[in-house]
Order: C-alpha cells, then structure tokens, then sequence
C-alpha cells in the first residue's frame, strides 16, 4: 500500500473557509490562504480546496485565491468547485494547482475525464463523488450535494476510473460533518473495487477514525476538515496515531 496522506479540506464560499453538518448550517472557520499555510506548516501532505458553491451558482473557481495560496504553500494543492471546461483545469494549474477536483462538470459531460487526463496527465485530475445511501445503496450527487443524480455510485466510479481519473475523493454525505467516523462499508467497498488511490471523506471526529479508515476502510489518503479547523486535532497527532498503530504515513 502506498504511505497514507493526511489532508486538511477547505470548503471555500465567497472568499472564506466554512464548515457544516451534511453539506447544511454552514459556519466561517476562517481564511483560505492562512489556513492552507498553517497547515502546509505543520504536517499537511496535500491541502484540498473546495469552492462549494461555484457550481451552483455556475461561475468558474476561485482564481486569485488559488494564486495568493501557491505563493504561501509548499505541499500539493488540490482545488475543485465550478470546473467545466479544459481551459478552467489550464488556468487552476497555471495558477499554482497541482491537481484538480471535478464533480458536477464530470457528471453532465463524462468525456472531460478523458480529454484532461490524456492532455494534463491523469496525476492531475481528481474525480469528487459525494455519495449518500438511499434504501440500501449509494448514489452519487452533484451541485454541492444538492441533486440526486440518479446514478449508483460503485457504477459511476468504475465509468470515471475507465475513463481516465487518477484518483478518487469519495465523501459520504450521510457522515459530513457529523464526526461519527467515515462509511466504512461504503469505502470499502470503493477501495477495493478501484485500482485507483481513494481518498476518504466525511465524519471524522476522533483519532480512531483515521486509523479505521485505513484499517478497514482501505483508504489511501484521509481527508478532514472540522477537527482541524477548530483545533480539535492536529495533524502531527494524527500522524503519531497512525505510526503508534504501524501504518506507513508521508514523511
């Protein structure tokens, strides 16, 4: 198994990191750009930016954000929210992003999976399910988790590997937020079903559940955000949890 990353999430809106409880009751937690460097300097593997509402209300990511932020941070950033076209994956990268995250824009038109990974290289293109189980599967939701799509989410998944994702940021809804732990049964599932790196996401509220996550969820990475952002748990403690527990993590 490759090392375990450790990566803070922040969901950005109108300019600042918020949080909420399954994608709802959102709450500032801070600055985008001084947290990234907070967290480049403390551990963190990679940092994810999300702008949670760029999709809906269809305008393109946060450009000057992403640039302020490659200026202060020295770690792999991964930024997602309103991409729809290869020139927005072209502007986010020449702009300081290592890798990008699609969701919505995936999801109307498949092909961009495709037409990025072949012309960035499929390092670059990170593929963002946000899953929530009904009756007694998963299906996958898009604009922020506003909208059912319809699809199964282990179905979708296999489409976006085929088509060429490097990667896989698997979020439960059902777990956002609630610090309950991640969806075990879901990632799992995930994990094993795709040759591809799945990073987890949604419910991390307590050490343990980092070490679940790898342990039984088989997850490659773990990604949190609440517990980091208001200083529940740092990344350093993190990592010595997991090496206190044999799990091989990024130096």
């Amino acid at each position: 198994m490759l090392n375990i990353r450790i990566i803070p999430c922040l969901d950005v809106k109108n300019g600042r990191v918020v949080k909420g409880i399954n994608f709802i009751d959102l709450v500032d937690a801070g600055d985008p750009v001084e947290q990234a460097k907070h967290y480049s300097e403390n551990g963190a593997d990679e940092i994810c930016f999300l702008d949670i509402s760029a999709s809906l209300e269809e305008r393109n990511t946060m450009i000057n954000v992403v640039e302020k932020t490659a200026n202060e941070v020295f770690i792999p950033l991964t930024v997602g929210g309103g991409i729809s076209s290869i020139n927005n994956i072209q502007s986010l990268l020449k702009a300081g992003a290592d890798k990008v995250s699609i969701n919505s824009a995936a999801l109307h038109d498949p092909n961009i999976i495709k037409k990025s990974s072949e012309y960035f290289g499929n390092q670059c293109i990170v593929v963002a399910v946000d899953a929530k189980k009904n009756l007694n599967d998963w299906y996958v939701y898009s604009h922020g988790g506003t909208k059912n799509t319809g699809l199964y989410a282990l179905d979708w998944i296999e489409k976006v590997e085929k088509l060429g994702a490097g990667e896989i940021l698997l979020t439960s809804m059902d777990r956002d937020g609630t610090k309950s732990g991640f969806d075990i049964e879901l990632l799992k599932k995930v994990s094993e079903f795709v040759q591809i790196p799945v990073i987890a996401s949604g419910g991390v509220g307590k050490l343990e559940h980092f070490y679940e996550g790898v342990k039984d969820g088989k997850a490659n990475a773990l990604l949190a955000a609440s517990v980091f952002h208001f200083n529940e748990i740092s990344i350093k403690e993190v990592k010595d949890y997991l090496l206190s527990k044999k799990i091989k993590i990024r130096k």
